[in-house]
């Protein structure tokens, strides 16, 4: 069988730079779509793993086709508000098509945005948009779905007080939640580009859990007390959202706290949890536990 060549789009980003790394583990030939404002460092990074580089206009359909000649799947790891996830995927989607790639892998890497209310969280609303374009185009899509990334457990997401010795959660300590780090969602992104058989939806988690039990591995990890306490119902994070919302500034932030937040009401709200998984898809990939990534943690 024949190197496949794999055009990553956002390569030089965090999921991005993952991506290309498993891709070439796994053998591929990677295109890198990077833009002349694109960090040296990242790109010299990329160089350093092996990628070729194509300088292009992303928002140039024609600049992508020439990017993707000959190429079995696109891969888009972009990150952004309308203008990104809409605007610059579409022209992504566009150029793949021209060029008669027959694969896209959208950057979709979230919760199952397929069963929340709409208007109920804005970046889920930019993957819904996005999704009504693939559909209609004439390549086979692929959406990684993977809830939340795992890593923001470690302070980035308000679910692990560390210092206060708190796990926080939103109505119901027994909710089950979705959890997965960035390089396990890097290494089935890969395998998924390679296999032409990838159905439109595969949904993964490195771990399924709910509050309660959180509680018990960082008491675990850490040798101390953790004390589960409830932060509020889901009609008081609702109205905290709204609140949010009004009092902040327009920003150009895809994660502006109160989008956090809106994340969070999706989760508790459980409509968007993943199921049946496809862990087991690819053989040989080692799903990363929270227990493992706590463990890790500098302390």
């Amino acid at each position: 069988m024949s190197q496949q060549t794999i055009v990553v789009a956002g390569a030089t980003g965090n999921l991005g730079t993952r991506i290309v790394k498993s891709l070439l583990a796994r053998g591929a030939k990677v295109v890198a779509l990077t833009r002349t404002s694109s960090s040296p460092e990242a790109v010299e990074r990329l160089k350093h793993l092996g990628a070729d580089i194509a300088v292009i206009d992303v928002n140039n359909v024609d600049q992508v086709a020439r990017a993707c000649t000959g190429a079995s799947c696109v891969v888009s790891s972009l990150l952004g508000l309308r203008d990104v996830m809409v605007d610059t995927q579409t022209a992504l989607l566009e150029g793949a098509v021209k060029a008669h790639v027959p694969r896209f892998i959208p950057s979709d890497y979230a919760l199952d945005f397929t069963k929340v209310k709409r208007g109920s969280n804005r970046n889920l609303d930019l993957h819904l948009d996005f999704m009504e374009r693939l559909d209609r185009a004439p390549i086979r899509a692929t959406s990684i779905l993977n809830g939340a990334f795992m890593e923001l457990l470690l302070g980035q997401a308000p679910f692990i007080l560390f210092r206060q010795q708190r796990v926080l959660y939103w109505q119901n300590p027994d909710q089950i939640l979705d959890f997965t780090t960035m390089d396990n969602v890097a290494e089935f992104t890969a395998a998924a580009a390679l296999d032409d058989k990838a159905p439109r939806f595969l949904k993964i988690a490195g771990q399924k859990v709910t509050s309660r039990q959180m509680v018990g591995i960082a008491e675990e990890v850490e040798g101390r007390k953790f004390k589960l306490t409830w932060a509020g119902n889901l009609t008081i994070l609702s109205a905290m959202i709204k609140l949010m919302r009004l009092l902040m500034p327009a920003t150009n932030d895809p994660f502006p706290p109160w989008q956090g937040m809106q994340y969070s009401h999706n989760m508790f709200e459980g409509r968007a949890v993943l199921e049946p998984l496809d862990n087991e898809r690819y053989p040989g990939i080692r799903w990363t536990s929270i227990r493992d990534l706590l463990a890790a943690r500098p302390k």
